[in-house]
Protein backbone atom coordinates (compact mmCIF):
# COMPACT_ATOMS: atom_id res chain seq x y z
CA UNK A 1 0.00 0.00 0.00
CA UNK A 2 1.15 3.52 -0.92
CA UNK A 3 -0.06 7.19 0.40
CA UNK A 4 0.55 10.82 -0.99
CA UNK A 5 -0.12 14.16 0.81
CA UNK A 6 -2.17 16.28 -1.50
CA UNK A 7 -2.11 20.05 0.02
CA UNK A 8 -5.53 21.71 -0.75
CA UNK A 9 -7.75 24.61 -0.10
CA UNK A 10 -9.21 22.42 2.57
CA UNK A 11 -6.35 21.17 3.83
CA UNK A 12 -3.88 18.50 3.84
CA UNK A 13 -5.94 15.10 2.30
CA UNK A 14 -3.88 11.44 2.76
CA UNK A 15 -4.81 9.43 -0.17
CA UNK A 16 -4.28 6.06 0.50
CA UNK A 17 -3.79 3.12 -3.06
CA UNK A 18 -3.72 -0.41 -2.82
CA UNK A 19 -2.82 -2.38 -5.68
CA UNK A 20 -3.91 0.56 -8.25
CA UNK A 21 -7.04 1.33 -6.62
CA UNK A 22 -7.46 4.24 -4.12
CA UNK A 23 -9.67 3.06 -1.12
CA UNK A 24 -9.11 5.97 0.99
CA UNK A 25 -9.32 9.43 1.86
CA UNK A 26 -8.47 11.41 5.11
CA UNK A 27 -8.17 14.64 6.35
CA UNK A 28 -6.41 14.69 10.04
CA UNK A 29 -2.99 13.50 9.66
CA UNK A 30 -2.95 12.39 13.15
CA UNK A 31 -5.44 10.21 12.31
CA UNK A 32 -3.96 8.87 9.28
CA UNK A 33 -0.70 8.48 11.66
CA UNK A 34 -2.15 6.56 14.22
CA UNK A 35 -4.38 4.60 11.84
CA UNK A 36 -2.71 3.83 8.67
CA UNK A 37 0.89 5.22 8.77
CA UNK A 38 2.59 1.73 9.54
CA UNK A 39 0.53 -0.25 6.42
CA UNK A 40 2.14 1.94 4.01
CA UNK A 41 4.96 3.61 2.24
CA UNK A 42 5.06 7.23 1.13
CA UNK A 43 5.45 7.05 -2.84
CA UNK A 44 3.71 8.98 -5.93
CA UNK A 45 2.72 6.15 -8.14
CA UNK A 46 1.14 6.50 -11.15
CA UNK A 47 -2.75 6.59 -9.45
CA UNK A 48 -1.55 8.95 -6.75
CA UNK A 49 -0.27 11.03 -9.08
CA UNK A 50 -3.19 10.95 -11.55
CA UNK A 51 -5.32 11.83 -8.20
CA UNK A 52 -3.42 14.45 -7.48
CA UNK A 53 -3.58 15.76 -10.84
CA UNK A 54 -6.97 15.87 -11.39
CA UNK A 55 -7.45 17.40 -7.59
CA UNK A 56 -6.10 20.06 -9.08
CA UNK A 57 -8.18 20.74 -11.73
CA UNK A 58 -10.86 20.19 -9.68
CA UNK A 59 -9.99 22.85 -7.48
CA UNK A 60 -8.63 25.51 -10.12
CA UNK A 61 -12.58 24.95 -11.48
CA UNK A 62 -11.19 22.73 -14.63
CA UNK A 63 -12.40 18.93 -13.67
CA UNK A 64 -16.56 18.66 -12.94
CA UNK A 65 -16.16 14.68 -12.70
CA UNK A 66 -13.15 12.29 -10.96
CA UNK A 67 -12.22 9.21 -13.44
CA UNK A 68 -9.96 7.52 -10.54
CA UNK A 69 -10.33 3.91 -9.98
CA UNK A 70 -11.46 3.81 -6.81
CA UNK A 71 -12.85 1.17 -4.18
CA UNK A 72 -14.30 1.42 -0.50
CA UNK A 73 -16.02 -1.65 1.22
CA UNK A 74 -19.13 -1.50 3.26
CA UNK A 75 -22.57 -2.92 3.47
CA UNK A 76 -25.01 -3.45 0.64
CA UNK A 77 -26.42 -0.65 2.22
CA UNK A 78 -23.46 2.01 2.68
CA UNK A 79 -22.68 1.18 -0.85
CA UNK A 80 -26.34 1.94 -2.23
CA UNK A 81 -25.54 5.42 -0.44
CA UNK A 82 -22.35 5.68 -1.84
CA UNK A 83 -23.45 5.08 -5.07
CA UNK A 84 -26.11 7.41 -5.15
CA UNK A 85 -23.60 10.30 -3.56
CA UNK A 86 -21.77 9.31 -6.59
CA UNK A 87 -24.71 10.34 -8.98
CA UNK A 88 -25.26 13.78 -7.39
CA UNK A 89 -23.85 15.93 -10.58
CA UNK A 90 -21.11 18.94 -9.78
CA UNK A 91 -23.09 22.22 -9.09
CA UNK A 92 -25.72 20.18 -7.23
CA UNK A 93 -26.81 19.26 -3.61
CA UNK A 94 -29.86 16.90 -2.32
CA UNK A 95 -30.76 16.53 0.89
CA UNK A 96 -30.46 13.24 2.86
CA UNK A 97 -34.18 12.87 2.60
CA UNK A 98 -33.32 12.90 -1.38
CA UNK A 99 -30.79 10.26 -0.94
CA UNK A 100 -33.41 7.64 0.91
CA UNK A 101 -35.86 8.31 -1.67
CA UNK A 102 -33.35 7.65 -4.58
CA UNK A 103 -32.50 4.54 -2.51
CA UNK A 104 -35.71 3.50 -2.02
CA UNK A 105 -35.94 4.08 1.51
CA UNK A 106 -37.55 6.74 2.34
CA UNK A 107 -37.61 6.22 6.37
CA UNK A 108 -33.61 5.93 6.03
CA UNK A 109 -32.52 9.77 6.76
CA UNK A 110 -30.36 9.18 9.67
CA UNK A 111 -29.07 5.90 8.28
CA UNK A 112 -27.94 7.96 5.64
CA UNK A 113 -26.12 10.54 8.04
CA UNK A 114 -24.30 7.37 9.35
CA UNK A 115 -23.02 5.99 5.79
CA UNK A 116 -22.32 9.39 4.48
CA UNK A 117 -19.52 9.86 7.62
CA UNK A 118 -18.58 6.31 6.57
CA UNK A 119 -17.24 7.51 3.05
CA UNK A 120 -13.54 6.94 2.85
CA UNK A 121 -13.31 8.60 -0.21
CA UNK A 122 -14.63 12.37 0.69
CA UNK A 123 -14.35 14.83 -1.96
CA UNK A 124 -14.23 11.59 -4.91
CA UNK A 125 -17.34 10.37 -3.77
CA UNK A 126 -18.96 13.50 -3.39
CA UNK A 127 -20.78 13.31 0.40
CA UNK A 128 -20.41 17.27 0.74
CA UNK A 129 -23.12 17.78 -1.71
CA UNK A 130 -25.74 16.19 0.73
CA UNK A 131 -26.79 19.25 3.22
CA UNK A 132 -30.14 19.87 5.09
CA UNK A 133 -33.31 20.04 3.57
CA UNK A 134 -33.72 23.72 4.51
CA UNK A 135 -29.88 24.38 2.96
CA UNK A 136 -28.27 24.06 6.26
CA UNK A 137 -24.65 22.93 6.45
CA UNK A 138 -24.77 19.61 8.05
CA UNK A 139 -21.68 17.46 9.21
CA UNK A 140 -19.29 16.91 7.10
CA UNK A 141 -16.19 14.32 7.98
CA UNK A 142 -17.38 15.04 11.55
CA UNK A 143 -17.52 18.43 12.59
CA UNK A 144 -15.50 20.08 9.50
CA UNK A 145 -18.36 22.04 8.14
CA UNK A 146 -15.98 24.54 7.23
CA UNK A 147 -14.13 22.19 4.84
CA UNK A 148 -17.75 21.03 3.16
CA UNK A 149 -18.46 24.97 2.94
CA UNK A 150 -15.71 25.45 1.06
CA UNK A 151 -16.17 22.54 -1.58
CA UNK A 152 -19.69 24.00 -2.10
CA UNK A 153 -18.56 27.17 -2.90
CA UNK A 154 -16.16 26.16 -5.01
CA UNK A 155 -19.20 24.42 -7.07
CA UNK A 156 -21.34 27.17 -6.30
CA UNK A 157 -24.00 25.25 -4.53
CA UNK A 158 -26.13 27.32 -2.18
CA UNK A 159 -26.27 26.53 1.61
CA UNK A 160 -27.24 28.53 4.95
CA UNK A 161 -24.83 28.95 7.55
CA UNK A 162 -26.48 28.10 11.16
Amino acid sequence: MYYTVYHAPIGELYIREKDGVIIEVMFDDELFVANRAADVKKEDTPVLREAKKQLDEYFNGERKEFALPLKQTGSPFQEQVWDALSAIPYGESKSYADIAEAIGNPKAVRAIGQANRRNALPVFIPCHRVIGKDRSLTGYAGAKTDMKAVLLELEGIPFIKK
